[in-house]
């Protein structure tokens, strides 16, 4: 009989009932107590009340028995967590049981009670089952950690069960070390800051040894981590590589896929003279083809990849064209991406084929296939120049289908060809004319008419054709009313006597009688230019036209690398980076290729950096407090990105005046200012003699290397407020660190012990970067100086100042509250200077409304004081000069997110008072900037 039976029962007494079987002697009946007890839970009725029966029947050596209980304690622990607690010994003597099933069982079931009083008591059997000899029960305990870390991290990490993961990943036993491997990538994910997976050559070849042997899902999880190691060099990578190769032929498609990813990731190192890289990309090709067999929703995942792979690599498959032609019992959603695939392979050597197969596709009968597949043929001529002729008679061929959506498409592309090759095939001209009537939809509309209007002089009846689209007017979408009044303005240039009449038409309809403010600015502007200066209007609107370039449709190259590193993973799917579309606190690290080898640029070179065109950098605003999106998103929480900053893109087109005037002297004109030192690496002090001092000043003996200031400390805690515990301190950095330097005094009569802290979210992400040591116990009356070193990859939300920072303490008494400002030149980073052109783009591209002014009062330093003293906390002098008798500086700084700030001081030799003009992207971060100058230079 099936197992329904349980699930048949309507009685009233049915708890009662259950109660009175699961008390039962009888094994047999107690079993099919607990059976119908799951089957109730199961369908959704509430059985909680027989939690201490259920509970009683844990006590059994019955491994069938056994599980069924553990199966309802997780249910129900969480709504009973009192109860709960019963269970607690029984797991502890299961995790001892002589049978290895049961002890995994029991660490497996510890890791799903997600209740907090249960967890500590969870700690020893969990250790013990680390260390169990046999494997099955050390790889259940290995994710049981991760689950722990999930409901109680501080818990986790005190009892030392994190080093005790990294041990298990040299274990003998190949999926003890993939489930480790999986456990630390998952807590790792949600603490991007922590280095937990600390790899390194030694470790790596452990990693790929377990490779071979663990099970598909193991494999995975070690690809991934591999993929997020950085070879020290081309050979490491090489050795990598050859050893990932044979996961290729793997049957699991997403083993295959994660193989792939840590290859494109490790080819980027390779050079590409090398024999190995042009076997490697030989390998890749059968996979992928391989994967394209399954059925159609993995053919659509690989296809996004594919998709992916061929924008990185289009040589990997270009020999394989046949493979994307498409199947007539393929889902649309398949024959799209394919057809998207089959242009992008598109060449020279396989254009004949590729058109064969798409003038065969324009007559399926998929209206929306069709479609694409005609804008395909259009893509293959502006891509691929030799068969320009032949696509252009195929879409002849097509319009003379006489198929409406088919016509429609056509001429849409076409009118792209011709954007693409001017006077080369305007002969079709005729042929478009013809299906004038049949267009009903804008974008094919609209297409005509710009035909029509780019050509009129070669078209007889222009006029009367225009004329035609303009009695429904006011009936048509806004697309072609824009094309429709630019192209008789056109046509009127080119035949003023004739059109007169019309271009007074269509500007009235287009001024006066229409309400949309795009078409009513366009009007006003060609009225006036027709009626002020004729000869300027044809300058501007009969202008030669750019050419349009083939691919427009490509992803942006710094996020086709991004997503390369996410290659089988959903981020690959949408084609859109993991911030985009995950929510929640945790940082999303970006991720990015490794830089290519052989090649001039350094990661770190400015000239390297990418231009404003791309927005995804720019760290402009910090998030309002209580954005969840602001949290997860708009600081950058990788490492702090080097290079320069976003300008606008026409910086790296060389010495270009940019500004026209103003601080154009600073490119090196009349003004005779100095030089300024060519940039410092943060370790290093400026030469010598460089008029910027020297920066260790090692005369002094100062203790801070890089000479920034520290403020003297202050009480942030007093001990009425904190039952007797006394906390001031300052904020310092050194060398490219930040610290919190504490003095904890113990004023209460007893011993304090068991110091922690932890930072709220804050503006700039600082977090603890490790635990508060407090070494010995502090007893009464003694005071014990820390230095707490910090990060800026915390949770991040913006606080009210700016710079506040609320931190909590605890101790063996309690736990205690306070906040603190923190000074803002501790963010300012070490690469903050900026090249001097792009400080001029930056300037100029920075709108003026951003710019705030400020006095700093009482200061006698000379310019070059100012200078030295401000490079000391990473504050960079780009050049100074000096401009009727009074000094000016323009200086460069950096903040830990990546926002930078251009500042330029006024110092007049005899004036205490000097002028700071900020200008930044983020307008909120300018007072703050002025407050830290302000103290830096009067102390």
């Amino acid at each position: 009989m099936t197992d329904s039976k349980y699930f048949t029962t309507t009685k009233k007494g049915e708890i009662f009932e259950l109660k009175a079987e699961l008390n039962s002697d009888k094994k047999e009946k107690k079993k099919e107590a607990v059976k119908k007890v799951i089957a109730s839970m199961t369908v959704g009725k509430d059985v909680s009340a027989l939690f201490p029966d259920v509970v009683n029947c844990m006590q059994t050596d019955n491994l069938e028995l056994k599980k069924l209980v553990y199966l309802y304690l997780m249910n129900y622990a969480k709504s009973q967590p009192d109860m709960a607690i019963m269970a607690v010994n029984t797991f502890v003597k299961d995790c001892e049981d002589p049978n290895p099933l049961i002890r995994a069982l029991a660490v497996r079931t510890m890791g799903c009670i997600r209740v907090d009083k249960i967890t500590e008591y969870l700690c020893e059997p969990l250790r013990k089952c680390l260390k169990d000899e046999d494997p099955y029960v050390r790889k259940t305990a290995a994710v049981c950690v991760a689950k722990l870390h999930d409901i109680n991290a501080q818990l986790v990490e005190d009892q030392g069960f994190l080093d005790t993961l990294k041990d298990l990943i040299s274990d003998s036993n190949p999926m003890v070390v993939a489930n480790a491997v999986a456990a630390l990538s998952e807590i790792a994910e949600s603490h991007p800051s922590s280095n937990l997976l600390d790899l390194n050559p030694q470790s790596i070849n452990k990693l790929l040894t377990a490779l071979n042997e663990c099970t598909e899902w193991g494999q995975i999880f070690i690809l991934d981590c591999l993929a997020n190691y950085m070879p020290k060099d081309d050979r490491e990578a090489q050795s990598i590589c050859e050893r990932v190769t044979p996961r290729l032929s793997h049957a699991n498609s997403a083993v295959v896929l994660s193989a792939v990813k840590v290859l494109m990731k490790f080819m980027e190192m390779l050079s590409k003279d090398l024999d190995y890289y042009g076997t490697l990309l030989k390998k890749l090709a059968p996979p992928l083809v391989t994967l394209l067999s399954a059925e159609p929703e993995l053919q659509y995942v690989a296809l996004r990849n594919i998709n992916l792979i061929v924008q990185k690599r289009p040589e990997i498959l270009k020999h394989e064209m046949k493979v994307f032609f498409v199947k007539y019992n393929d889902p649309i959603y398949v024959k799209l991406e394919k057809l998207d695939i089959m242009i992008r392979l598109a060449s020279q050597a396989n254009i004949a084929q590729v058109l064969a197969e798409l003038k065969e596709y324009a007559t399926e009968v998929d209206v929306d296939f069709v479609r694409k597949a005609v804008r395909a043929i259009g893509r293959c001529a502006i891509k691929v120049e030799q068969s320009a002729e032949r696509c252009v008679s195929t879409l002849l061929d097509l319009i003379q289908t006489k198929v409406n959506y088919v016509v429609q498409e056509a001429i849409v592309v076409i009118k792209d060809i011709f954007r693409k090759y001017p006077n080369k095939y305007e002969s079709v001209i005729a042929t478009l004319c013809e299906n004038l009537d049949s267009l009903d939809e804008p974008e094919a509309r609209a297409a005509m008419i710009w035909i029509v209007g780019e050509y009129a002089e070669r078209i007889d009846n222009a006029d009367e054709l225009l004329e035609s689209f303009l009695e429904g007017f006011h009936d048509e979408s806004t697309q072609v009313q824009l094309q429709l009044l630019t192209a008789i303005v056109k046509l009127f240039l080119k035949k003023p006597t004739e059109t007169q009449e019309l271009v007074q038409q269509v500007l009235s309809l287009a001024t006066q009688d229409s309400d949309n403010p795009d078409l009513r600015d366009r009007g006003y502007i060609y009225w006036r230019l027709l009626s002020t200066d004729p000869v300027a209007a044809k300058e501007v609107v009969l202008a030669e036209k750019p050419l349009i370039s083939e691919e427009t449709d490509l992803i942006e190259p710094t996020l086709l690398d991004e997503l390369i590193c996410y290659i089988g993973t959903l981020a690959s799917v949408y084609h859109k980076p993991p911030s985009a579309f995950v929510e929640g606190s945790r940082g999303v690290v970006h991720k990015s290729l490794p830089p290519r080898t052989g090649s001039s640029e350094s990661a770190e070179s400015p000239e390297a950096a990418p231009s404003a065109g791309q927005a995804a950098e720019q760290p402009a605003v910090i998030p309002a407090q209580g954005d969840l999106l602001g949290d997860l998103l708009n600081l950058d929480l990788g490492p702090p990105v080097s290079g320069p900053p976003l300008a606008t893109s026409s910086v790296q087109m060389g010495a270009v005046d940019l500004l026209g005037g103003g601080l154009d002297s600073l490119m090196g004109g009349s003004g005779g200012f100095a030089a300024p030192s060519p940039a410092v690496p943060p370790s290093m002090g400026a030469p010598l003699g460089s008029g910027l001092g020297d920066l260790f000043d090692l005369t002094g003996g100062v203790g801070t290397l890089s000479g920034s200031y520290v403020a003297p400390k202050s009480v942030w805690l007093p001990a009425m407020k904190a039952k007797g515990l006394e906390i001031s301190g300052t904020f310092s950095r050194q060398v490219g660190s930040i610290s919190m330097d504490l003095v904890l005094t113990n004023k209460a009569l007893q011993v304090m012990s068991d110091f922690a802290i932890q930072f709220n979210r804050n503006s700039f992400g600082l977090a603890p970067a490790a635990p508060l040591q407090v070494h010995a116990p502090l007893a009464p009356n003694q005071s014990v100086e820390i230095s707490l070193p910090l990060n800026t990859v915390g949770s991040v939300m913006k606080m009210d100042p700016l710079n506040n920072l609320q931190v909590a303490v605890k101790n063996n008494i309690d736990v205690f509250y306070f906040s603190t400002l923190y000074p803002l030149h501790i963010l300012f980073v070490e690469d903050g200077k900026m090249e001097r052109q792009m400080f001029l783009a930056t300037w100029k591209d920075i709108p003026n409304e951003n710019e705030a002014q400020f006095q700093i009062k009482d200061c006698s330093l000379s310019a070059d004081a100012v200078s030295s003293k401000l490079q000391g906390s990473n504050i960079f002098t780009i050049a100074k000069r000096n401009v009727e008798g009074q000094d000016m500086l323009y200086q460069s700084l950096k903040l830990t997110n990546g926002i930078w700030v251009l500042a330029e001081l006024r110092i007049q030799p005899s004036n205490p008072t000097f002028t700071l003009s900020l200008k930044c992207r983020a307008p909120e971060v300018s007072q703050h900037v002025y407050q830290a100058y302000d103290t830096i230079l009067k102390n």
